[in-house]
């Protein structure tokens, strides 16, 4: 019984691969085949539509190395993770070996310590994880447990969804890190030697940074490290101005002739060492920048990648990421995103009805409630998604409370949960962590207490029951404030991914870029015009796929251009 919509595989020793047809329960519904590999097995079922295995990425990216290219898939261990998490148990090792142990009482294995990026090499993509492979009946029962597991949720289909999602983001990344982001290392170098002038020897600054470094000594008056915080501090100390740090928005309310050679020294200092010659030599290999993101990589679902800054380029070293020859850079910018998902998710009427248009969301905002302050609507919105709710942001939620009170009590309900211990979700269901490991700065770490329930905020009849006293719950109430915003924007982000992936599929265009709110197709020049209206269609279909249909539109920016620098 070789056809059918899901099949499972699984490595087994010597590297073959066990491949099986399974029915919507997660039972074998055929007999189990034997392939040469991994590779094998999905090359010989183009008609596999959906295909379940432990981890895509040790899996797909092999795949991809062989000319193998698949649909969709379900990624267990990634799936596991939001299982956890929804179950309050956040932290404890997500891997297949894990779950299969659990499932069965026995000894449950650590997760591996995650794989160190190798710079500038793109082998490491292709080689199998240190994990060790699940045999094909382990890793059967554990998809089957999972599959159970998801219709005990409260809201099964939307956890269904965040599990399909994130499968899906997993597929986009490995495309992304095969793909590469272009990268012209002539332009980068061109942009060093612009800003930092020549290079000295060995591992000193280069001739800027020294320049800049002694007019910073000078203006003091003694030698001083601008590239030591401590050192700069005591300078300061030293000519009568207390600073309690050395942040850019505290030195410039200082007068002293130290400030601004300071301030630039900062600016390239950073360059240097994030984006510098050491960098472009590390990571950009054959014109490409290959960063290996991580999806889901903070608890909000976010992403992160696994070394290269990919998401922190400053705007002057996006000068080097030119499209090739006949080809551009669509570059596509969603438009107050976690605003509209927060419109979306509270129901609020008034504040769909704003988030209702493509037109600028905060200029509709002023108009409904701000007296035209563009400016004060966006701060007042953004305060209440990220707690800032005292002096003006106080003044400024009761405002939008009065406006739009269902948003502000989604995002007040989430606040308080957070206060009292209590766990929230997402929209579609991937929940925070418990309040013993929210943060670095939390006291009540290692403190043994009974796991409070999750909050199922919008659902008024559900009660709760408070937990883990903190010293720091106002801290928690902001985190839980925004988790639950921005959780669920990046749930509508992935769904716009796989959408955005889909409607590419019959083309040239590659993804080859994306952060949180910001999507890079590069694709023939011919393409362009299509792939910008597919980005518009996917925001959109995003929308409904994960919120339902609402008023609510998720426009983009969308720029065709050459070079990225040229975008914004």
């Amino acid at each position: 019984m070789d056809g059918g919509e899901r099949w499972v595989v699984a490595e087994v020793d010597g590297g073959a691969a066990l491949v099986v047809p399974v029915g919507e329960d997660g039972r074998a519904v055929g007999d189990v085949r034997k392939e040469p590999d991994v590779v094998a097995a999905v090359r010989n079922r183009p008609e596999v539509t959906r295909w379940v295995w432990r981890s895509t990425a040790d899996v797909y990216p092999r795949l991809l190395g062989g000319g193998a290219h698949v649909e969709r898939c379900y990624d267990i261990e990634a799936a596991e993770s939001l299982l956890l998490g929804h179950e309050g148990r956040l932290g404890e090792p997500r891997s297949a070996a894990a779950a299969w142990a659990r499932l069965h009482r026995r000894p449950v294995p650590p997760d591996p310590p995650p794989r160190a990026a190798e710079p500038g090499s793109q082998d490491s993509l292709f080689e199998p994880s240190p994990t060790a492979s699940l045999p094909l009946e382990a890793l059967l029962e554990v998809y089957a447990d999972q599959l159970r597991r998801h219709d005990a949720t409260a809201h099964p289909g939307r956890m269904r969804l965040l599990t399909a999602a994130e499968s899906a983001g997993m597929l986009v990344a490995a495309e992304m890190n095969a793909a590469g982001l272009p990268w012209r290392a002539d332009v980068h170098k061109d942009v060093l030697r612009e800003l930092l002038g020549e290079r000295y020897g060995g591992s000193g600054e280069p001739r800027r940074l020294a320049e800049l470094a002694d007019e910073v000594s000078a203006a003091f008056g003694h030698r001083v490290r601008p590239d030591l915080p401590a050192d700069v501090v005591k300078a300061f100390a030293r000519a009568g101005i207390r600073i309690k740090s050395t942040r850019k928005w505290e030195l410039e309310e200082i007068d002293h002739p130290a400030v601004q050679p300071l301030l630039q020294y900062k600016t390239l200092y950073r360059i240097w060492t994030a984006h510098g010659w050491s960098w472009l030599q590390d990571w950009v290999r054959d014109g490409r920048f290959r960063p290996e993101y991580t999806p889901g990589g903070t608890v909000t679902g976010r992403w992160t990648t696994n070394g290269g800054g990919a998401l922190q380029i400053p705007k002057i070293i996006r000068r080097a990421v030119v499209a090739d020859p006949g080809w551009r850079l669509v570059v596509a910018d969603a438009d107050q995103m976690e605003p509209r998902v927060l419109a979306a998710i509270s129901r609020d009427r008034g504040l769909m009805d704003v988030a209702g248009s493509g037109e600028d969301l905060y200029t509709r905002l002023s108009d409904r409630a701000f007296s035209g302050d563009r400016e004060h609507a966006k701060l007042a919105l953004l305060g209440a998604v990220y707690g800032q709710t005292s002096g003006d942001g106080l003044k400024n939620l009761a405002a939008l409370r009065r406006r739009f009170p269902l948003a502000v009590a989604y995002v007040d309900d989430a606040a308080k949960a957070g206060e009292e211990g209590r766990l929230v979700r997402t929209w579609l269901g991937r929940t925070s962590p418990p309040a013993a490991g929210a943060g670095a700065d939390d006291d009540e770490a290692g403190i043994p207490q009974e796991q409070p329930p999750p909050a199922e905020l919008g659902s008024p009849d559900t009660e709760f029951t408070p937990g883990y006293a903190s010293t720091n719950v106002r801290a928690r109430g902001r985190f839980t404030r925004n988790f639950v915003v921005q959780g669920s924007a990046a749930e509508w982000a992935l769904l716009m991914l796989a959408a955005l992936r889909r409607a590419t599929a019959g083309m040239r265009a590659e993804l080859v870029f994306f952060q949180h709110d910001e999507v890079i197709v590069h694709c023939p020049q011919e393409e362009a015009e299509a792939v910008a209206a597919a980005v518009r269609e996917a925001g959109e279909l995003a929308g409904r796929i994960a919120f339902g249909e609402t008023p609510v539109r998720f426009p983009f920016t969308v720029a065709v251009v050459e070079c990225y620098a040229d975008a914004k």
